[in-house]
């Protein structure tokens, strides 16, 4: 089954950035042309849509919290979705995960997450 691969969490402390990645695990289509979804997940809390990006990169949304700092983009070459995220700050702290569909309106692949930890 497809299943997507995040990368890219990391430690860090606040005020830097990191980028994270999103591939599809099997090559059998590209992940560009699905419409990708950026979720963050705190134990506890529940799990928060922070960035969509449409297929092909036509446009992206992102929840207020973080409007400014994450930008959400497509690498077409190697066939990743990545979330740029700047100016870290501890309430960033979560688990990040990717997730596509078809469309905007339902995402159907996950990853298994990313950890990334930010320090003040």
């Amino acid at each position: 089954q497809v299943e997507l691969v995040e990368s890219g969490g990391g430690s860090v402390q606040a005020g830097e950035s990191l980028r994270l990645s999103c591939a599809a695990s099997r090559h059998i289509y590209s992940i560009t042309r699905l419409c990708v979804a950026w979720f963050r997940q705190v134990p506890g809390k529940e799990r928060e849509r922070v960035a969509v990006i449409t297929p092909s990169g036509d446009a992206t949304y992102y929840v207020d919290s973080v409007k400014g700092r994450f930008t959400a983009y497509q690498d077409n070459v190697e066939h990743t979705v990545s979330l740029q995220i700047d100016t870290l700050a501890p309430e960033d702290t979560a688990i990040y995960y990717c997730a596509a569909g078809l469309n905007c309106e339902r995402f159907t692949i996950w990853g298994q997450g990313t950890q990334v930890t930010v320090s003040s």
